[in-house]
């Protein structure tokens, strides 16, 4: 299916792939479009809604700029799914066990590990690219309220606490996956969050100019651009091991519930908050995916539903216009807040029938109805992926 709606706001237009917009969510998209340094368009995914500045759901390519906040604080967070030799008959008639198991292998929320969870090679590889960063902004630690170094590290290979989440799924073959969604921990957040304080101060003069104040950005060449694009790849390769490393412990954990297995594809791990350094309409540009995955030609991505819905994983067309682009899930349809006032815990229970997982009152705004059809998320971008499987959670753990 083509471009849905085209917003015509700004220097630039905004793509868009869904007729099904909310109006703070085109305002947000209209300020995008407005700064000076957006390359050729902005696309806006089917699964797109408002955000902190700029539009979850968005892809923004910048020349000589970037928006901290467009990447946001949750820096790197994706997802990361294997499938394994297992079948859906392998699987016992109860996973409450299994549930157990990998809720105390995994810590969620604020939690971490007593000691450190990964070896010592990929701590010490990780503790002297911070250092570099922390040396030159010590404001990063004093932001931590626990010591810095304890946190960082204990937190890998954890899950977090809001949307983010541990599946086991079946695919439309009755093979096992397993399949998670996380990012870059605490550490991530304060990276963000100090340097898109740092940003807005750098910009003081000329913040009333901006559309929005969450827009303040770094100029290439100037103060604080350099640091900000080493800090930002540094907590997008923790993302990276932290949903790697988390992958093992689930892995063992199912060895030790279920009969012998092996991994029978190979695992996609991909960020869906990030920005890179990408070549799009015949200018090198830094690309800021808030919500969205990589989806070049052939490349494998993951689209996860709600608890309650369908996930995919997909190939890439390529799109040029998607900035070969697709969504990062289904996308909220409605806040945390109106969720809780909206539904119960009865309309979770029924809403997750057959999953495996929380079915308390403290999730109750991930219920499924609270996200848009995954089934319509998906007919919006026909042009964008092809679907290689369709999966069906049967154990979920939530942060």
């Amino acid at each position: 299916m083509p471009i849905l709606q085209t917003l015509n706001k700004g220097r630039v237009p905004v793509h868009i792939w869904t007729g099904d917009t909310e109006s703070q969510a085109l305002d947000q998209l209209a300020n995008v479009s407005q700064l000076p340094f957006i390359h050729h368009h902005v696309a806006a995914m089917p699964d797109v809604h408002a955000g902190i500045g700029a539009t979850v759901g968005s892809v923004i390519p910048t020349k000589g700029a970037i928006i901290p906040a467009a990447v946001g604080v949750d820096i790197g967070c994706g997802m990361n799914a294997v499938r394994t030799s297992l079948k859906a008959d392998d699987l016992p008639e109860s996973l409450r066990q299994l549930r157990n198991g990998i809720e105390k292998a995994i810590p969620v929320g604020f939690d971490m590990h007593d000691r450190d969870p990964v070896k010592r090679s990929v701590i010490t590889s990780l503790a002297g690219g911070l250092d570099v960063i922390v040396d030159k902004h010590p404001g990063i630690r004093k932001m931590q309220k626990q010591r810095p170094y304890h946190v960082w590290v204990r937190q890998l290979a954890s899950l977090g606490g809001g949307n983010h989440f541990v599946e086991v799924c079946l695919d439309e073959n009755a093979d096992v996956w397993i399949m998670l969604h996380s990012g870059s921990r605490g550490i991530g957040n304060v990276i963000g969050r100090y340097f898109i304080d740092l940003a807005r101060r750098d910009l003081a003069e000329r913040l009333g100019s901006l559309p929005d104040r969450d827009l303040a950005y770094f100029t290439e060449g100037a103060k604080h651009f350099d640091d900000y694009v080493e800090a930002v790849g540094w907590a997008q390769d923790y993302a990276m091991i932290n949903r790697r490393e988390m992958m093992h412990l689930i892995l063992a954990v199912m060895a030790k519930h279920l009969p012998p297995f092996s991994i029978t594809k190979e695992a996609i791990n991909c960020h869906h908050n990030y920005v890179a350094r990408e070549q799009h309409f015949g200018a090198d540009v830094f690309i800021t995916r808030k919500g969205a995955i990589r989806a070049g030609d052939g490349e494998l991505g993951i689209i996860p539903g709600s608890m309650g819905a369908k996930s995919y994983i997909v190939r890439g067309k390529g799109n040029a216009d998607s900035f070969c682009s697709c969504s990062h899930g289904a996308g909220r349809r409605m806040s945390r807040s109106r969720a809780k006032k909206l539904f119960n815990q009865e309309d979770l229970v029924q809403q997750t029938a057959g999953v495996e997982c929380r079915k308390d009152v403290g999730v109750v705004d991930e219920i499924p109805g609270a996200y848009k059809d995954i089934d319509a998320v998906m007919q919006n971008q026909t042009d964008l992926v092809d679907v290689v499987h369709t999966l069906k959670q049967v154990l979920c753990v939530k942060g």
